[in-house]
């Protein structure tokens, strides 16, 4: 205030003072008094919650409106200029600064034939201090990205990035991938191919000294995308390796493409050692394929019996599942049980006890404890277990198998079969002869006084059919006898059958007989089995009208006898030159529709006698 004071005596001096300007409010003239100064003032903005349009404008952009308004602060000739004058305006008054806010701006808006013109008006414009403008590569790759988007081709990419020299610059990661892209999304790959892998590699050598070109993420994934696209699956397996290796993140579509190209192209170890790799990266272990491509994965890998794979395809399903039930609302997600017995099998016939862990695993996941697994599972566990040597734990398999189906004895019967779907369980207590079967009717034994008990016919079958699978005839009565004196249990039909299978493998037939007449006094009702089994004690002994019999008994007891077993009897038959046995066969087969072959039976008897004759 004392400066201004100090400062009107001069200023009164000045009589002949005139204003520059013209405009009443600017003048400085002294106005008459008790006249009100005519004052115009700039109004105040409007209130943003008045639903002004001004508010809604780009507030980035002061050129993004095309309508006037009292209130624009921009000239009002500019807003009137035709859109092309306008980038020639823009063009002489930004700096490089300015033009990437206003492009990063256009970007969003789409604007790419205004940023594609004004660029190319800006680099012509002189700058402040009057030299030419020079854009720096970030700059420059927003052209670029503005001819891709307009439809230019990677040829036309290549050409304007070659401009970059011209203005001192250095094409960048950033540069290279937009021609990357312009080459993958081309609709012939193959024309392509070359190209794109020469400038990954330039970019590889190129980064050595300038590290701003080193190939990224999106650099692999561009060269590998094309690849696949091309079907050239060696080199983009090879580009997939090296991404893996150098610590790149692949993309979830090239993850896809690979496993789907992998599998179509029978390249399954190969895609084990992707998946593998993978999982041991934290920039590439959460990469998962469709639900929908991990069970034709899981398919392809059960049908080769290839179990890495396989458990591969598990640990995807399981994390599908954990994210169904991260959600809200949770989605249940289950494995089919089908797939989960498969995987069994093939852990059974691999040996790999991971697999069959995993499996089994998988299965209750996908079950919620809703219900109890099929018995197709349970079979295919104790097959599993079985095949690996853990009779342990096949055992305790076989346990949960009983007490989940059991309790009805008709209709559950053939499940526990030791002849059909245990066999593999009785094969393996008799791998190692007369010690495994000890050891495991010992374990059983225990089991029958533990707290609580376990005791199981079924089990104990499975003993005595291995017992006759080594020719012991004395452990397996010993055992059968041991179901009622030791177990206090009482003998099924698979019981019996396993006596008279040990029985007639040493060619004791009246003995399987009476074993045979032995349950049925006491009601118990023989199975298909039986009779195969006394059909062959009786073939063994060279008496196929005795085997006839069987099978009249067995008709009887409305069982229908096998093409197998007729072809036996036939073929002794033939050996014995018993023709009313062979006539009552052929009876057999017209009867129950069998087909028992085209050979004629005298002609068989020829090659027989001749081939007697012969040897003698």
């Amino acid at each position: 205030m004392t400066l201004l004071t100090r400062s009107r005596p001069l200023i009164r001096t000045l009589t002949n003072y005139r204003s520059i300007t013209t405009v009443p409010f600017l003048s400085q003239e002294p106005q008459l008094a008790g006249t009100p100064p005519e004052v115009n003032t700039t109004p105040l903005p409007p209130n943003p919650s008045s639903g002004s349009p001004l508010y809604n404008e780009n507030w980035r952009s002061p050129f993004a409106s095309t309508t006037p308004s009292s209130s624009s602060v921009v000239p009002l000739p500019f807003l009137r200029q035709s859109p092309a004058a306008r980038i020639q305006a823009i063009s002489q008054t930004l700096d490089v600064q300015g033009l990437m806010n206003l492009f990063a701006d256009w970007m969003t808006t789409q604007r790419w034939e205004d940023m594609k013109q004004l660029f190319e008006l800006w680099i012509r414009s002189l700058d402040r201090n009057g030299k030419p403008n020079k854009p720096d590569a970030n700059l420059f790759n927003h052209y670029l990205r503005a001819n891709l988007m307009m439809g230019a081709t990677a040829d036309d990419l290549l050409g304007l990035a070659s401009q970059m020299e011209e203005y001192g610059l250095v094409a960048n990661t950033a540069s290279h991938n937009l021609i990357l892209k312009a080459m993958y999304q081309s609709g012939e790959p193959l024309s392509w191919v070359d190209k794109a892998v020469k400038l990954l590699e330039r970019m590889i050598q190129t980064g050595k000294e300038y590290k701003e070109a080193l190939p990224d993420d999106e650099s692999y994934d561009l060269v590998m995308g094309l690849l696949f696209k091309a079907d050239l699956i060696d080199a983009a397996l090879k580009y997939v390796d090296s991404a893996l290796k150098s610590g790149y993140k692949l993309s979830m579509n090239v993850f896809n493409e690979c496993v789907r190209s992998c599998v179509f192209n029978n390249r399954l170890d190969i895609l084990v050692s992707i998946i593998e790799k993978c999982k041991k990266t934290d920039q590439n272990k959460g990469l998962l394929p469709p639900w929908n491509m991990c069970t034709h994965l899981a398919d392809v890998a059960l049908q080769a019996d290839n179990n890495e794979l396989a458990f591969s395809s598990l640990e995807f399903f399981v994390k599908w599942v954990v994210r169904g039930e991260s959600v809200r609302p949770p989605v249940s997600l289950s494995v089919d049980e089908g797939l989960l017995v498969a995987a069994l099998g093939t852990a059974g016939r691999t040996y790999n006890a991971k697999l069959l862990n995993g499996a089994w695993e998988v299965l209750k996941r996908s079950l919620r404890q809703m219900r109890a697994p099929n018995p197709e599972s349970f079979l295919a566990k104790i097959y599993a277990h079985a095949s690996l040597g853990q009779l342990q734990n096949a055992f305790a398999t076989l346990h949960e198998f009983e007490k989940a189906y059991g309790s009805s004895k008709e209709e559950s019967a053939e499940l526990f079969s030791p002849f059909t779907t245990l066999n593999p369980l009785a094969v393996a207590c008799c791998r190692n002869g007369f010690v495994t079967l000890d050891s495991v009717y010992y374990q059983l034994e225990n089991l029958s006084r533990a707290d609580p008990p376990y005791k199981s016919v079924a089990a104990l079958n499975c003993v005595i059919l291995g017992c006759a699978n080594i020719w012991d005839i004395d452990r397996a009565y010993q055992t059968f006898a041991a179901i009622e004196s030791s177990f206090g249990l009482v003998p099924d039909i698979h019981s019996y059958n396993a006596l008279i299978y040990a029985f007639a493998k040493l060619g004791k037939r009246d003995e399987a007989t009476k074993v045979y007449e032995h349950f049925m006094d006491l009601g118990v009702k023989p199975n298909e089995m039986t009779y195969s089994l006394l059909v062959d004690a009786h073939l063994i002994k060279r008496e196929p009208k005795a085997a006839i019999s069987v099978v009249d008994e067995m008709v009887h007891a409305q069982y229908k006898p096998s093409k197998e077993m007729l072809k036996k009897i036939r073929r002794r038959c033939t050996r014995e030159m018993d023709y009313e046995s062979d006539d009552r066969v052929e009876d057999l087969a017209k009867k129950f529709n069998i087909r028992l072959g085209t050979e004629n039976r005298r002609n068989m008897l020829f090659d027989l006698q001749y081939s007697t004759e012969y040897a003698g």
